[in-house]
């Protein structure tokens, strides 16, 4: 593993999709409302991080490698926050596309004792407008020659249109360049000609129209999806229960989770991909890569709120 550990520094990766704050209000809970059946919680402190496509960038600058990272923000002061955040995290904001006509998406995640108990989202989910997205796509057209691999950060808030989609993975098949996605939605066939997908196992359910409860689900789903849309690999992750792997012509394989305590999987399949696109451009194989992709998703998932990454975390000692 060192071996490619050791090129790590020269990767560089281009990151295009959904960029969000994710930000955190972290309290405690003594009492209930006397004004309706919900908990009080004593506000102690505010966090911010960068979460989707902005994450997975993140985990990329954590492991060593360079992100080139496309997207979308609004005129509005979350923006600057999210800017602000990527700088510190060694993530450039130059190709952010600053739109008028867009909310800057956010996530407010409210916890108290380490338990997540709402969400509250602000977001636009509607498709960009042709100028912003004219935009996006001359960014990444400039980027892609500078780039081994791309990596699609699908949230479905409307960066990734079909048009978009389409043209960016017909350029880097002719380019000769692959393209890893974090699919959303349950129409798939938008993803044919990609070189992985990365899913979770609810994701697959819905797009292969199966039920999450059925216990031949990810064999089912994983050989249907590599071989309806001609991909070469496809990853399905499983939260708690680690993750599978798809090659076209071997053998499925079961990677448990390697986490002694599971605590939020928010953002754990951010790290996932962008180790998973580290690691092949520095080198190694399909099934490498996802033993060092497993590795990190387990620390990760040992943490509350949205955390990228660091070779720090991976040269840790395991437990």
């Amino acid at each position: 593993m060192m071996e490619f550990l050791n090129k790590i520094s020269k990767v560089r990766i281009l990151v295009i999709g959904d960029v969000m704050l994710d930000r955190y209000w972290w309290g405690n809970v003594n009492r209930i409302s006397p004004e309706a059946p919900v908990p009080i919680v004593n506000l102690e402190k505010i966090s911010l991080t960068v979460g989707g496509a902005a994450n997975v960038a993140a985990n990329i600058a954590g492991l060593g490698a360079e992100p080139f990272l496309v997207g979308v923000i609004g005129n509005d002061s979350e923006s600057d926050l999210i800017v602000a955040n990527l700088t510190e995290k060694n993530v450039s904001t130059d190709f952010l596309v600053q739109s008028k006509e867009r909310l800057t998406t956010v996530k407010t995640r409210i916890i108290a004792h380490n338990q997540q108990i709402a969400r509250i989202d602000q977001e636009i989910k509607d498709d960009l407008n042709v100028a912003d997205e004219k935009n996006v796509w001359e960014h990444t057209k400039k980027l892609l020659g500078q780039v081994e691999i791309v990596i699609v950060s699908d949230y479905g808030k409307g960066v990734i249109t079909n048009n978009l989609l389409s043209r960016l993975i017909t350029t880097c098949k002719s380019q000769g360049k692959s393209v890893l996605i974090d699919p959303k939605g349950k129409n798939y066939a938008k993803y044919k000609g990609a070189a992985m997908l990365t899913p979770n196992r609810f994701e697959v359910a819905e797009a292969c129209g199966l039920e999450h409860y059925n216990q031949t689900l990810i064999e089912e789903s994983g050989h249907k999806l590599l071989s309806e849309l001609s991909l070469k690999y496809l990853l399905i992750t499983q939260g708690e229960d680690g993750m599978t792997l798809f090659e076209q012509n071997r053998k499925a394989v079961h990677l448990p989770v390697e986490s002694r305590n599971v605590y939020d999987v928010t953002g754990a399949g951010d790290t996932v991909i962008a180790c998973l696109a580290v690691s092949m451009g520095a080198g190694a194989d399909f099934l490498e890569a996802a033993n060092l992709a497993n590795r990190a998703a387990g620390l990760v998932i040992e943490q509350v709120g949205t955390t990228a990454i660091s070779m720090e975390m991976l040269n840790q000692p395991r437990r």
